[in-house]
């Protein structure tokens, strides 16, 4: 299989522009990725190996395939998710995992923190240089309670910042962490986890903790040497500007953000695409997707026609991730998984694979509830969809927009 490279939007172009625009329209279109390829490994797991890259601006070499760990401690044990990491990085090369103090989902008092605990376990047996290591301050929440010591709801000011830094670096037994990200703004951004989009009405009267000092705080932690880098998560093109300028205008007061952590699917591809793709790849921030698979629902499971098993997570979880659910993106989905048959790929092998090579894809996050399936999501990366099945994938596309979002 081969990658699509754009020839039709190339040969429309051309026939109504002229020959003379050839060569500004091979640069302009061309399909080198901006998450360009450093470095090849071979590994037992895959055929033509794991692949590397830099996150943003960092000196962060990652896997393209990043290990999410939000399951450990609830759907699966400490010992399974151990066992998870272990496979991901002896069989598959995966050097990177992403936590958060929330962890495991949904958060809850007598669980938040257990993920962390697997996580910990894992790095005791390992070399600390060998892991990236990424986690996340929870975002403003007044339902979350049970993260700070005091019993006071989560906002990112300086105060909760230190705190969080210092009990995540204890849980996870380790003195530095390399990637910290803002798990979801502190302000009313709209949009966020399934809710209605921005509205000026609802803006009024919710005044978030200043950016300046977010990310001079965040700058005190880098500066103390337990974080190396730090990175955005469920953010808007205005934070992420915001955030750059900042950091590019006063460089000695504020870090500059070198990674986004977005949801990013087939099912939920324009809130980046739409401003989030320019805007991150001319500030050199790095995207790394998760809920590749909607959380779940784009590997088929769901489905009228499939018997759900009981521990499924929507199952388990009832309202969790309820936008996957509607009427509208089970449309999409359903065609989704109509082309997967037809190219002989297994759906989520056909959501994966879309996923991981998107050109402005850095490293995309994984989940698995088990072994078999963190294989079938790992071996994805080997298959790159051909011209025929992206084409498919667009005309879905121009059908189901934004088929999370249908109120």
């Amino acid at each position: 299989m081969t990658i699509h490279n754009k020839r039709p939007l190339k040969v429309a172009l051309l026939t109504f522009l002229g020959s003379n625009f050839l060569p500004l329209l091979c640069s302009a279109l061309s399909t080198k990725s901006s998450q360009a390829i450093i470095e090849n490994r071979a590994v037992q797991g895959l055929k033509n190996g794991m692949d590397y890259v830099k996150v943003g601006t960092s000196d962060l070499l990652v896997s393209k395939v990043c290990m999410g760990t939000m399951t450990f401690g609830e759907q699966n044990t400490i010992d399974e998710g151990v066992e998870q990491l272990n496979r991901a990085w002896d069989h598959y090369g995966i050097n990177f995992l992403d936590t958060a103090e929330m962890y495991p989902v949904p958060t809850k008092p007598d669980t938040a923190g257990k993920t962390d605990e697997a996580v910990a376990k894992f790095l005791k047996t390992r070399v600390r240089s060998d892991v990236i290591l990424a986690t996340k301050v929870a975002g403003r929440s007044d339902r979350i309670k049970w993260l700070r010591k005091d019993g006071s709801s989560t906002v990112v000011n300086r105060e909760q910042i230190l705190e969080s830094v210092d009990a995540s670096l204890s849980r996870l037994g380790v003195d530095y962490i390399d990637l910290l990200q803002i798990h979801w703004p502190d302000r009313y951004t709209g949009g966020l986890f399934g809710q209605r989009d921005f509205s000026i009405k609802e803006l009024e009267g919710k005044e978030g903790v200043s950016v300046e000092e977010q990310l001079s705080t965040l700058k005190e932690v880098i500066d103390a040497g337990k974080v190396r880098y730090i990175g955005v998560s469920n953010e808007t093109p205005y934070g992420v500007c915001s955030m750059v300028e900042m950091a590019k205008n006063s460089p000695d007061l504020y870090p500059r953000i070198v990674s986004i952590q977005n949801g990013y699917s087939l099912v939920d591809r324009k809130n980046y695409e739409a401003g989030l793709t320019e805007v991150c790849y001319h500030h050199k921030v790095s995207l790394l997707p998760y809920s590749p698979l909607a959380g779940g629902v784009l590997t088929g499971k769901y489905s009228k026609d499939s018997t759900v098993s009981p521990n499924a997570r929507m199952n388990l979880f009832p309202g969790f991730m309820t936008r996957y659910r509607d009427s509208q993106n089970e449309s999409a989905v359903d065609a989704y998984i109509q082309i997967a048959k037809e190219a002989g790929l297994s759906p989520a092998t056909m959501a994966l694979s879309w996923c991981y090579h998107r050109e402005h894809v850095c490293s995309t996050i994984i989940g698995a509830t088990s072994l078999s399936q963190l294989d079938e999501n790992v071996k994805a990366y080997d298959v790159k969809l051909d011209d025929a099945v992206l084409e498919k994938i667009h005309k879905v596309y121009q059908r189901y927009t934004d088929p999370t979002k249908a109120y």
